[in-house]
């Protein structure tokens, strides 16, 4: 039941978003995306790298799949020996590198290719931690993800996934929609990697982090409009309507949400692994 839940979920948040009311959208959307990276001085990866102390370690090669603009992969680069990032996208695999050139990161090899691409053979047991950050909802077949991680890894393993939807977006979703929101933007993905984990039989450690994000008007509609235009058009009167509901709520010019994120991590087996009874 869970494989059909999960595709069904995954098969709605892959939608492409239909917005009319700005030709450049998609453009203003990738350079907001660019900027949040950098909130706070990457606040979202210096938590999660501080969640994954207990294990990190400065000799550490490490396989990040789907970077994205490096809200993680700076902090982590930090802190370890090397990171060999994976990303599909080219135009978000060139903002990473934009951030990486800016912050002086040099142990950082970004690779332009889709993580399914890549052959599990060159990359067997060759990296002391494989991790991804709210990647999961790419995945057709988690399960699978999971098996490719724990193929690559020889030590650990780590999933990061937002743990609910800002209040915001929920608030102007049902305002917008004209009825109550039930989820429909986060499939509980954490919740499927628990469950797949602990039939495997591996202990997952599971920590909570707490960050926090900011937008401007602007790119509170556009944030709040990428969501929406999965289920409708947002033409120029949807927008309006986003606008008008942002601008009663908001109490000053910009808008600020603390967020939630699931970090978990496990220990790969040395044998036994994709899914498999443990030999001893």
């Amino acid at each position: 039941m869970k494989e059909l839940n999960w595709e069904k979920m995954q098969k709605q948040r892959m939608k492409l978003s239909k917005i009319t009311f700005d030709p450049m959208f998609k453009e203003k959307f990738a350079e907001d995306c660019f900027k949040k990276a950098k909130f706070n001085n990457y606040e979202y990866g210096r938590k999660a790298v501080e969640s994954l102390r207990e294990i990190l370690n400065n000799n550490f090669e490490v396989l990040e799949i789907g970077p994205g603009y490096g809200t993680l992969t700076i902090p982590l680069a930090k802190n370890v020996k090397k990171v060999i990032a994976v990303e599909s996208s080219e135009t978000t695999a060139d903002y990473l590198k934009q951030n990486l050139e800016e912050n002086r990161i040099g142990n950082v090899e970004v690779i332009n290719k889709n993580w399914l691409e890549i052959n599990d053979r060159k990359i067997k047991d060759r990296f002391d931690l494989v991790v991804c950050s709210h990647f999961l909802w790419q995945m057709k077949d988690i399960e699978k993800h999971l098996k490719r991680m724990e193929n690559a890894s020889k030590k650990y393993c780590t999933v990061i996934q937002p743990a609910g939807r800002d209040s915001l977006v929920k608030e102007t979703w049902t305002k917008t929609m004209g009825k109550d929101y039930k989820g429909e933007f986060d499939p509980d993905a954490d919740y499927f990697v628990y469950l797949i984990l602990r039939q495997w039989g591996r202990l997952v450690n599971v920590r909570v982090m707490e960050y926090n994000i900011e937008r401007d008007l602007e790119q509170e509609i556009r944030y709040i409009a990428s969501f929406i235009g999965r289920y409708i058009e947002v033409d120029a009167h949807v927008k309006r309507d986003i606008e008008e509901y942002l601008i009663e709520k908001s109490k000053g010019k910009f808008f600020k949400e603390t967020c939630f994120a699931t970090v978990m991590w496990w220990k790969v087996p040395r044998y036994g692994k994709v899914g498999k009874e443990v030999i001893k």
